[in-house]
């Protein structure tokens, strides 16, 4: 008897455990998500890189302590790995929009490329729990430095920065008997 009774109970461990396997089996057969959209890897990398720069820090930021100041910090930060020629005030090049010759000037983050890691660091703070009243990327200290970037690297290339107008959609109303050209009708 003593055989069966363990038998009975190596194979009920053994079925069981089968049965476990196999339902864990169906539950991870469904379909993978699907990838990740650039923009979406994109914004997931920022954020990684975000946080780690916070934990570098010394003494470590915790995100709940995150302000526009550390923002900032992490911008001027990303400045080093920049590839936008920016020239200074005194370089002979200063204004020219294609100089003919190479300088010492720095290399920095364009203007362009900072407004958009905003925006998706803005984005990405708010879908990992930030309230949109206290999301650090979307203070006025920001908008504030995007804004001087843009402008001071616009001056340093001699293309001066001008907004694009939203364009209205024309709403004239025309009488019935109103010809639309100066050409008559055959």
């Amino acid at each position: 008897m003593s055989n069966n009774k363990g038998k009975d109970v190596a194979e009920g461990s053994s079925s069981r455990s089968t049965s476990s396997v196999q339902q864990h089996q169906l539950t991870n057969t469904a379909a993978p998500p699907p990838p990740l959209s650039r923009y979406e890897s994109q914004k997931r990398r920022d954020w990684n890189t975000f946080g780690q720069y916070l934990r570098n820090q010394r003494p470590p930021v915790a995100l709940s302590q995150c302000n526009s100041n550390h923002v900032l910090d992490f911008l001027r930060y990303l400045d080093q790995f920049g590839k936008t020629k920016v020239h200074l005030q005194g370089c002979v090049f200063f204004g020219q929009p294609e100089p003919p010759g190479p300088c010492s000037c720095p290399l920095k983050q364009a203007w362009g490329s900072l407004d958009a890691l905003i925006g998706r660091l803005r984005a990405a703070y708010e879908e990992n729990g930030g309230l949109p009243e206290t999301n650090p990327f979307a203070s006025g200290g920001i908008r504030l430095y995007l804004r001087e970037v843009r402008d001071s690297q616009a001056k340093a290339r001699g293309i001066p920065y001008k907004k694009k107008k939203k364009k209205r959609a024309m709403t004239t109303t025309m009488k019935p008997n109103e010809e639309t050209s100066n050409f008559p009708m055959q």
